[in-house]
């Protein structure tokens, strides 16, 4: 019986940069583990275009992807949150809660949004090669969920 997907979320401050890269390397790379969505503390209004084009280096395209609020994903529940903004999430997301140290790319060069695209990258590998292990963990039954033969 295989486990079911993890839900995760990406949140940055603008969800225009590293939280739409994270989302969109996690459905590129682990489909099979996870089902990611990304958030914005203070969404901006459209995907950055060194992010697009950033991303397209890669082979993702991530055009079809928009900011999104935070707020409006509270009521969804999700397995694991992954906090990029620097700052506290609201009090009503719930779940797992992971900060990863990534610098916002916004205001800096090409090569540097590059760099940290990169960066994005590994941790989302990381990641998903954490919850593949943690999928192929035998499933343990809870205690007395076994039928006893009668005798």
């Amino acid at each position: 019986m295989s486990r079911p997907l993890k839900r995760v979320l990406f949140v940055c401050v603008g969800n225009s940069c590293r939280s739409q890269m994270a989302e969109a390397f996690a459905r590129a790379y682990g489909s099979d583990v996870v089902v990611p969505a990304s958030a914005g503390l203070a969404p901006a209004g459209r995907i950055a275009a060194d992010t697009i084009e950033a991303m397209e280096e890669k082979g993702i395209d991530v055009r079809d992807q928009f900011p999104k609020a935070v707020q409006h994903l509270v009521r969804i529940p999700f397995d694991l949150v992954i906090n990029m903004s620097g700052e506290a999430l609201p009090d009503a997301i719930t779940g797992d809660v992971r900060s990863w140290d990534v610098e916002d790319p916004i205001n800096l060069h090409y090569q540097d949004h590059c760099e940290i695209r990169d960066q994005i990258e590994r941790l989302v590998m990381n990641l998903i090669l954490e919850l593949r292990q943690e999928q192929a963990q035998p499933q343990t039954k809870p205690f007395g969920s076994g039928r006893v033969p009668l005798t």
